[in-house]
């Protein structure tokens, strides 16, 4: 009766360890759960016959644009294959673009397939981002002899932070900008300094009675 007692308790101990350490594996206070960008390239053929993009290509484009939901945080660029490039068109297109309140980028990125003849391939590039394996309430022992974080940690947090980042590439590089302008890093400083309070001015005077008189 000893030995199989002593068994017994051997064995659970064993047990409850090998939860404890596939539970609480993550001893910092970095999650294990982190955001993971993908990006998808859709691409888009109009022609552009002697250099020009005709009215009906631009109702085309105007028409898959709109359906594409073209937002901030999308690279749009431009495939010209032809020699001397359709500059007339590719204007045509940049000014559609800039409607919308976005730049065309010059980084194209490789595409499914060869651009036809005369014709320009309009490319978008758009990232998402997501948590994988979140939540994660797997391990919810309240037996943690490694004190580790719990299996769950950072799963809200950074999946907030992939829903919310207006471009997921920001995740992964930071943005970043070729003009180092001091006037810019000091906007909001001057701007919060030089506005007029709203209390600064006098009070106005302003009759309470309805002009119906009693």
């Amino acid at each position: 009766m000893k030995k199989i007692a002593t068994w017994t308790v051997l064995a659970l101990s064993t047990a409850l360890a090998g939860c404890s350490g596939a539970a609480y594996s993550n001893r910092s206070l970095d999650s294990v759960h982190q955001p993971v960008v993908r990006n998808a390239i859709h691409q888009f053929d109009v022609a552009a016959a002697g250099g020009e993009l005709p009215p009906s290509e631009q109702g085309r484009l105007q028409g898959w644009l709109d359906a594409m939901g073209v937002r901030y945080g999308d690279q749009i660029s431009i495939e010209d294959p032809s020699v001397y490039g359709a500059t007339a068109a590719q204007a045509t297109v940049r000014s559609m673009i800039a409607r919308r309140g976005l730049l065309v980028s010059n980084d194209v990125p490789v595409t499914t397939g060869a651009v036809p003849q005369d014709h320009l391939r309009i490319v978008v590039t758009r990232a998402s981002a997501f948590v994988p394996g979140c939540p994660n309430w797997e391990s919810k022992s309240s037996i943690n002899t490694a004190n580790a974080t719990s299996s769950n940690y950072g799963c809200a947090t950074n999946s907030n932070l992939a829903a919310m980042v207006a471009d997921p590439n920001d995740l992964i590089k930071g943005a970043r900008s070729d003009r180092n302008d001091p006037s810019m890093a000091t906007r909001a400083i001057k701007t919060f300094r030089e506005k007029p309070q709203t209390g600064a001015g006098e009070l106005r005077g302003q009759s309470t009675s309805n002009g119906g008189g009693q």
